[in-house]
């Protein structure tokens, strides 16, 4: 069977090149999103940078440990705590000691990341002055690179500064170096410092400090920026690639497995044949898994070549966009090469021999009869495993919504969801293909002409061919209008949360490092008019049950000011019960009730036990919770909502707060623009991959299909159909089939989409279903241009040979 296989494929290449290529892309792709996800997984070992030249670094503890029951759980707290005055004066006496302290910069004409530091630090790196000097006064600076030169003033949001002096950029950041005064006015905490001193002095001087590392040798890289940065880059490009590869694993499986079956499927006719002259199920079997083996194993090693040449630049495309840090590359790893090849060869295996499976059971005059004309489009494996998903995917959603609605409204389970509707819909749409053909084709059979009627009546006939053909749009719809819907539903409940949330008429925020200090807070609530609530950002942890640790973001702020200017969506309790003792939570948490005491940790790691006051609803899971400034220690205003007291002229108030603010950098919104410009943006992480992917399995199934009509079209051109009409007529099979494939994928989307509707109105947070028509629409009108353009360029090759007889025209 072996031999014949080889002989099959050297036959029908043609047949089998669809596919190859298939296969080739479906693996490719999991190849290369499996090298991303592969190198997301650990950040690059780093030497130190700031401080390579250091001779030993002291930081302040950074990290919250609670210890529970199953062990010690860890988080880096929002605001570690500085070192203390105490522990920075007793190691003065061991040695020299440099402050260390790091800040925002914003500049006219710099990059958009400037740090700042104090210029004593420079040494550590070391930094070699290039030309200039060192800054003497507070309106001085040294810069590195070339992005000014000394002499030059700069506006900054720290005031305008004069660059005396410039040093050689390291690579690692943009430096702005201060004097060490104004480093200290600009930012005061004290978390590291660099001391001159014996280590095991310094160990001992701060042994009793609980947190406090020191840093030497190799670990003096800890000090950095870099590795929180990695870590969070890591987070973030790891939700990246593993979101994208779970839709480009699916789709990979469902078009290679579709692929495979429906070439094996256009074959009844040989194998009928096969039968006739004596060959027993088990052969037809056998040489149909040999072939599968052949092209999936040549596709499959194509794949991985074609995945690894793709890797570096799908990474070197997500790094140019800012959607990767510029460290970022592809590692060795060697296990998205395998996990690729077998899935690869595993899913051709199985779709061609649960094709062949069926064709080798039948009879050989039915399998010729078969041949011919669609028999049973719904076959028992069809009815198991759609059946089997649709029940799933309704068992699912109901458990969700009954159980942890907010749990559909996470990304990881709106990618996830739609896969288990899109792969029901798919076995089960013959069930539904030759009535909603007949729709859809209504108009067109009652024009004059017969293409018209027999665009419907052959797409109605030939069920399963219909199905298959409108899978790759199925799916390419669907998951359009899943995704995209998903993310324009769930801004829309957001934006509607955030016009009920704020009753501001201005939101003032600030500029540079994002902070607003005393001088500024007074001078905006000296502005006539205006009723100021000013809110910082901080974090609160919780041990919930089974003794995870949860962080939930938190904003500070006076409970009376806030309520003149906000409308929490409580749902029990006040405002009015909020202060030093208590908290607002919300319903996400383990322990919700009003009068319930809980166990918290502060921004700082400070370990509180609060009142709860105030219980929000959960909404689109951004609520949070709200503390008092004093239950927030390290937290710094970013945000001032203004309310206008009574009979105050708006223009006047926001004239007032844009002087107020002005030397600082400070911008005045109205409420209306401020909520405006906070709305989530769509996600730039569109699946080019899976669109391409799907895109050649339409144009390989249409190709397919179309060539196997060969004896079809000799009938018309026997009958007097000239060539044009049967080309016009392929073209409109294929938009027919392209419309019942965007019909059923708009119906996936709406069920979809529907679901997260209920888990929102469950949530108190209802919001109008969005489906991003313009999205559906391009998909569509490309698939249509894909599939027509295939479709006619197959049957032109088709009708360029000589007119046989029906009976004579070659498979």
């Amino acid at each position: 069977m072996l031999s014949l296989a080889l002989r099959t494929l050297r036959a029908r290449w043609t047949a089998f090149a669809g596919a190859f290529t298939a296969l080739a892309l479906g693996v490719a792709l999991l190849t290369a999103m499996g090298l991303a996800l592969a190198s997301s997984l650990d950040a690059p070992a780093r030497g130190p940078e700031r401080f390579a030249a250091a001779p030993v670094v002291v930081r302040a503890g950074d990290t919250l440990r609670v210890e529970t029951p199953y062990g010690d759980r860890t988080m880096t707290p929002a605001h570690p705590r500085a070192l203390p005055a105490a522990t920075v004066a007793k190691l003065r006496r061991l040695g020299a000691v440099v402050v260390d302290r790091s800040y925002l910069v914003r500049a006219e004409g710099g990059p958009g990341e400037l740090t700042g530091h104090p210029w004593s630090t420079a040494a550590f790196a070391p930094y070699e002055l290039a030309a200039g000097r060192a800054p003497r006064a507070d309106d001085e600076v040294v810069v590195s690179g070339d992005w000014a030169r000394p002499g030059e003033r700069v506006r900054t949001d720290r005031g305008t500064v004069r660059v005396v002096g410039a040093v050689a950029g390291r690579g690692f950041e943009h430096a702005v170096f201060h004097t060490d005064a104004r480093a200290a006015a600009l930012s005061p905490p004290v978390r590291q410092l660099v001391v001159d001193a014996d280590p095991a002095a310094v160990r001992e001087a701060v042994r009793d400090v609980a947190g406090v590392r020191v840093l030497t040798g190799g670990d003096r890289r800890y000090a950095d920026a870099g590795p929180e940065r990695d870590r969070a880059a890591l987070t973030a490009v790891n939700a990246l690639f593993g979101t994208a590869g779970g839709v480009s694993a699916f789709v990979s499986v469902f078009v290679v497995a579709s692929t495979f079956a429906l070439a094996v499927d256009r074959r009844r006719r040989e194998f009928g044949l096969l039968r006739a002259a004596g060959a027993t199920p088990g052969q037809v079997g056998r040489m149909v898994c040999g072939e599968a083996l052949l092209v999936g194993v040549l596709g499959s090693a194509a794949g991985c070549a074609l995945g690894g040449y793709a890797a570096p630049r799908l990474t070197a495309w997500v790094v140019d966009v800012e959607l990767a840090p510029g460290w970022f590359t592809v590692g060795a790893a060697a296990w998205p090469y395998h996990a690729a090849f077998w899935t690869g060869l595993l899913v051709a295996l199985c779709g061609a021999v649960a094709a062949s499976w069926r064709a080798g059971r039948t009879s050989p005059l039915r399998a010729l009869r078969e041949a011919s004309a669609d028999g049973r489009a719904m076959t028992p494996g069809r009815w198991l495993w759609g059946g089997g998903l649709l029940l799933t995917a309704v068992v699912t959603l109901a458990a969700a919504l009954l159980g942890d609605p907010g749990d559909l409204l996470h990304r990881k389970t709106y990618v996830s969801r739609p896969m288990l509707l899109i792969g029901a819909t798919a076995l089960l749409a013959p069930l539904v293909v030759r009535p909603l053909t007949r729709l859809l084709t209504w108009l067109p059979a009652r024009l004059p002409g017969a293409v018209g009627t027999l665009t419907r009546e052959n797409a109605a006939a030939r069920v399963r061919r219909t199905a298959a053909v409108a899978a790759p749009v199925l799916v390419t719809v669907a998951l359009t209008g899943s995704l995209l819907g998903a993310t324009a539903t769930l801004g829309r409940a957001g934006a509607a949360e955030r016009r009920e949330l704020t009753t501001a008429a201005f939101v003032v925020t600030a500029g540079g490092d994002g902070a607003f200090g005393p001088r500024t807070l007074e001078r905006l609530r000296a502005v006539p008019g205006a009723r100021v609530s000013a809110s910082a950002p901080s974090a609160v942890y919780v041990l919930e049950e089974g003794g995870a640790l949860v962080r939930s973001e938190a904003r500070a702020a006076e409970p009376g000011a806030l309520a003149a200017t906000a409308r929490l969506p409580l749902a029990a309790g006040g405002l009015g019960g909020l202060d030093d003792d208590s908290i607002v939570v919300n319903e996400e948490w383990e322990r919700h009730t009003v009068g319930q005491r809980v166990r918290v940790w502060l921004g700082d790691g400070t370990g509180r036990t609060l009142r709860i006051a105030a219980v929000m609803t959960t909404g689109t899971g951004n609520n949070g919770v709200y503390v008092t400034p004093a239950n927030a220690p390290g937290a710094r205003v970013d945000r001032v909502d203004v309310a206008l007291a009574g009979g105050a002229d708006p223009r006047a108030v926001a004239a007032g707060l844009e002087r107020a603010v002005r030397p600082v950098g400070g911008r005045v919104l109205t409420g209306d623009r401020w909520r405006a410009a906070t709305a989530p943006g769509s996600e730039r992480t569109t699946r080019y991959g899976f669109l391409l992917v799907l895109g050649i399995a339409l144009v390989n199934t249409v190709v397919m299909a179309t060539a196997d009509r060969v004896r079809e079209f000799a009938a018309l051109r026997l009958a007097g159909a000239t060539r044009w009409q049967v080309l016009r007529l392929v073209g409109a099979e294929a938009l027919a089939v392209v419309a019942v494939g965007a019909v059923l994928g708009v119906a996936v989307a709406a069920l979809d989409l529907a679901g997260m509707r209920a888990a929102l109105t469950l949530q108190s947070a209802p919001a109008p279903l969005v489906l991003p028509w313009r999205a559906l629409a391009a998909v569509t009108a490309v698939c249509a241009v894909l599939a027509t353009a295939s479709a006619v360029a197959s049957a032109a090759v088709v009708l360029h040979r000589p007119v046989p007889g029906p009976a004579a025209a070659r498979e």
